[in-house]
């Protein structure tokens, strides 16, 4: 058996070699791995596979840097002529990506079966293009690799068990390579204070509204008089900040590796975050999270007082940070056990007979 896996973005590369590595232990399956190079990115090196031990891509499209438009319809055009010399048995896709929904296209247009891992996560928000790359994504699947019983719920109540698809309740893949990973952190190599909170800003909604890009950064000036904030920030947003004259007192970095990044969050207070994911890995190794965004695909993590929302407001986040209840419940089993890999190829073994 043959599977196509698309991946366009760091992370996908994360969780996807997590997947990998249960594929590795069932010789009935070959994995091909087409990177479109949606996120172009100098730290995915032959050291960053090799750190993360995560295989290589059998083909890189070097697709990025363009518009949505653009990009989504060149990187169909490349991953259309990949399946077809490689005649797979499956197309895998990660998540919300552009590169995902290229390949969810491809697949639905040669007739290939398709699993989608991270199936049914809603934002409400159609404002995003994630959550169109999501909804259209989940539409065409053969199958659908739901993280939570929210996502479950969600394809549920839009009617898809009148579509011809399975729905699958796996567990999270980022909740395997979390706890794989742990034990491979790095601590970075520049000043630490012992209690500290860890932010990271680089959402369009946050960086590219300079109302919103002050408040945030001004409320993370003000919690730092008090406890370090360390930053890991993208050029682009530096840029942004350096032209309008914002000051920062808190700590910048530069953007990390993966394995320095799971060392901060295992040693942080509190995570603030407009990532999706970074929201999940704070429960994962039980910090709480403050999510400076308006909504969120995680809505048990909201449930459950381990998140709490609070946009770009200023007084929110001081006051999110200061005074609210946050849950520690954190044995509570929202995301699977560390087994979702497991249960996802397992099931397209089973699907394949």
């Amino acid at each position: 058996m043959k599977i196509v896996t698309i991946l366009g973005a760091r992370p996908q590369f994360v969780k996807a070699g997590t997947v990998s590595r249960e594929i590795v232990r069932h010789p009935i399956i070959e994995e091909v791995i087409i990177h479109t190079g949606q996120h172009y990115d100098t730290n995915m090196s032959d050291v960053f596979f090799d750190e993360m031990r995560i295989p290589k891509p059998n083909y890189f499209l070097g697709i990025g840097g363009k518009s949505h438009g653009a990009m989504t319809g060149q990187m169909i055009e490349k991953i259309e002529e990949v399946v077809v010399k490689e005649k797979p048995d499956w197309i895998l896709v990660y998540g919300d990506t552009n590169s995902t929904l290229a390949g969810a296209i491809v697949a639905s247009k040669l007739r290939i079966k398709l699993a989608h891992v991270e199936a049914g996560l809603r934002s409400f928000n159609m404002g995003m293009p994630e959550e169109v790359n999501r909804i259209l994504t989940d539409r065409v699947s053969t199958v659908l690799f739901c993280p939570t019983d929210l996502a479950v719920e969600n394809l549920n109540r839009e009617g898809y068990e009148h579509i011809n698809c399975t729905i699958v309740k796996s567990g999270d893949v980022m909740q395997d390579g979390a706890l794989y990973y742990r034990k491979l952190a790095v601590k970075p190599t520049f000043k630490i204070e012992n209690n500290f909170v860890l932010s990271t800003i680089h959402r369009a909604d946050n960086t590219d509204s300079l109302e919103r890009l002050t408040s945030i950064i001004s409320a993370l000036n003000e919690i730092h008089k008090e406890k370090q904030v360390i930053v890991p920030l993208h050029p682009r947003t530096k840029k942004i900040i350096q032209k309008n004259g914002i000051q920062i007192n808190f700590k910048v970095i530069d953007p990390i590796g993966y394995l320095e990044m799971i060392w901060l969050i295992d040693h942080c207070d509190i995570i603030m975050t407009d990532s999706g994911g970074l929201q999940k890995e704070a429960f994962f190794f039980k910090r709480h999270c403050i999510t400076l965004r308006d909504d969120t695909e995680w809505g048990e993590l909201i449930e459950n007082k381990f998140n709490v929302l609070v946009g770009a407001d200023k007084n929110k986040i001081i006051e999110a940070y200061n005074n609210f209840e946050f849950s520690n419940n954190f044995e509570i089993d929202l995301y699977g056990s560390g087994t979702a890999s497991e249960k996802i190829i397992n099931k397209i073994i089973k699907m394949s007979n």
